[in-house]
């Protein structure tokens, strides 16, 4: 048991010291990858910067080549005119330049913006290479203005070819570096002589890199005093980068990427320090991230190994209680088959028992409407009977034009018996196919001509608002027959004995991919609206003959509407029938009287008519 735990206790240690590893390597090649694009960014803001500079400190570069070859400056500095001082005042204020100086050959002044006093300018490094015919560029902090100055110094050509003198313009490099002070990163401007004279950061103007009292050279020129000792920073070298660790510096970053740019435009070097902070913040996520994956890895091989153990233990137990239970089970399988057999044996039971209900139904119509239908068949066979016997007397008399009249009659009245047989055994039959594409107002059509003779007889007024076009749906044609029947015979029964007027309203509504079939009767309206799809919900009496008192609905099926006894099937059956289809049948009482049924079913594809 020792040895086990030892062992156990050896790999979690080794797993601990290889994920310490990777995780340092991780942060490693993050921390320098990090510093890769931070080095990239780095070049592109100070090379930004260094141009911003640049193009700023060479307007007033060109400036003093312009004010060169100005006539009224060439005519000064050869004492041959005057209004100088004006021209180089308004230039100046125009410009944004501190001063503005026009220099003989002899290093005095001879005009200027300022009008502050007499400098000599001979033997300054600027004036000298100005008197060369080159450009001369100077910074230094200049005791005439008390503030750094960039001075650019341009010849001064006579007619005859020598220089004749200078134009000295002076930059205030407070008014160039205000405009980007205290932006990131932080970026200073040291010339030949490691002084950092340019700066977005205010601190670090005057420190330089040498020691000493006074610092002369070629291009700048410093007071002791003026200079202070260059921040304290320790460099370190990683891969080709120097950072550098700064200390007792509030707005520089305490680690920071060394970056340098040189500048021979304006002789000096753009530096920037870039904070390394958020790259040692990356890699340290990093790196606590892969030890977190690492560590969540291990623990959860750990918890699976000891899961395993722990269930390999159990297993042995379940084995012998699977096998108890499997005996169980197999008994416990058979039973539910049997019971699924008898299931299934009663849901077929049940299918047809509907399916026969609902033949029932449609016989039972036909029984009960048998007495109009047969007024209906009587009375063309009497007319027949009467215009046969008067063609024949005509014919005897030799009228056998009006003979033809007679047996026109007897043509029309065979047709129209001929239909109402095809409506009686269409509606008789029993329908066993699918949906199909059914017209909404052959259907309709249909069931007001089996139920004319019973309107007829009970002084009922049925309005059928019959489309323009054809309205063609989905569903089965003798089923919907039905639907439609049980509607509308409901609505004959529910005012069966009313003394106001008998309406029943039929309307079509389409709407996009859906039809509304709307039935609407002038009766005492619905009392439990919501229950008058439920399978044997009726208020009529057994034995009742005729309507009940709470409209149509409560009647349930149409027939017991016309002598039948109540069963509430009626009603429930036309529902399904309706959800077979995929539609819907909802009731309710209307706000003019009465009841209202609408029938939505779903619009065909294709306008073709069922066959």
């Amino acid at each position: 048991m020792l040895n086990a735990l030892q062992t156990r206790i050896l790999a979690v240690v080794a797993f601990l010291v290889a994920v310490a590893g990777l995780s340092a390597g991780i942060g490693w090649v993050g921390y320098m990858s990090a510093l890769d694009q931070l080095e990239q960014r780095g070049r592109s803001d100070l090379a930004l910067a260094s141009d911003r500079l640049t193009g700023e400190l060479q307007r007033y570069r060109e400036l003093a080549v312009l004010m060169a070859d100005h006539p009224t400056v060439a005519a000064t500095v050869q004492g041959r005119g005057a209004g100088a001082q004006d021209l180089l005042r308004q230039t100046a204020d125009k410009t944004g330049s501190l001063d503005i100086i026009v220099v003989s050959a002899a290093g005095g002044e001879v005009a200027s913006a300022s009008a502050t006093g007499a400098q000599r300018h001979g033997g300054k490094p600027y004036f000298e290479r100005a008197m060369d015919g080159a450009l001369g560029t100077y910074h230094q902090v200049n005791d005439r203005y008390g503030q750094r100055t960039f001075q650019f110094a341009a010849p001064i050509f006579s007619p005859d070819g020598p220089v004749a003198g200078a134009v000295i313009v002076v930059v205030n490099v407070d008014a160039v570096e205000a405009v980007w002070r205290g932006a990131r990163p932080t970026v200073f401007f040291t010339d030949e002589l490691g002084v950092a004279f340019i700066s977005n950061r205010s601190e670090l103007v005057f420190m330089a890199r040498q020691e000493g009292a006074a610092v002369q050279g070629a291009t700048a020129e410093y007071a002791p005093e003026v200079l202070q000792p260059f921040m304290t920073y320790s460099p370190i070298d990683r891969r080709g980068r120097t950072l550098w660790t700064v200390e007792d510096q509030r707005y520089v970053p305490a680690q920071a990427l060394h970056l340098s740019l040189p500048l021979p435009v304006i002789q000096m070097t753009g530096e920037a320090l870039l904070d390394v902070a958020p790259a040692q913040l990356l890699a340290r996520l990093q790196a606590g991230v892969a030890a977190a994956l690492c560590l969540a890895f291990g623990a959860m091989l750990f918890l699976a190994t000891e899961r395993r153990r722990t269930l390999a233990e159990a297993n042995a137990r379940l084995e012998s209680a699977v096998e108890r239970r499997t005996a169980e089970l197999s008994r416990t399988n058979a039973d539910l088959r049997h019971e699924v057999g008898e299931r299934i044996a009663t849901e077929a039971q049940l299918k047809k028992a509907q399916s026969d209900l609902v033949q029932a139904g449609k016989l039972s119509a036909l029984g009960q409407m048998s007495a109009g239908i047969s007024h209906e068949l009587n009375q063309p066979l009497m007319a027949i009977r009467s215009y046969a016997e008067n063609a024949e007397t005509f014919l005897e008399r030799g009228k056998a034009d009006v003979a033809g009249q007679n047996l026109g009659r007897i043509a029309e009245l065979a047709r129209r018996m001929g239909r109402i047989i095809k409506n009686l055994r269409a509606f008789a039959k029993q329908e066993s196919e699918g949906l199909t594409d059914v017209n909404l107002d052959g259907v309709v059509t249909a069931v007001l001509e089996i139920t004319q003779a019973r309107a007829k007889a009970d002084e009922v007024t049925v309005r059928w608002a019959a489309p323009d076009q054809p309205v063609i749906v989905r569903g089965g044609e003798v089923r919907l027959q039905q639907v439609v029947l049980n509607l509308v015979s409901n609505a004959m029964d529910a005012m069966e004995g009313q003394e106001a007027a008998k309406e029943i309203d039929i309307e079509v509504a389409a709407s996009g991919a859906r039809v509304d079939l709307l039935v609407r009767d002038t009766g005492p309206g619905l009392d439990e609206p919501d229950r008058i799809f439920d399978p044997f919900y009726t208020t009529k009496l057994v034995g009742q003959d005729g309507a009940g008192q709470n409209g149509m609905g409560q009647e349930g099926m149409g027939q017991e509407g016309m002598g039948q006894e109540g069963m509430g099937l009626g009603l429930s059956i036309s529902y399904g029938l309706v959800q077979s289809f995929g539609g819907m049948i909802r009731g309710r009482n209307h706000a003019g009287g009465g009841a209202e049924f609408t029938v939505t079913l779903d619009a065909a594809p294709t306008r073709k008519v069922a066959a």
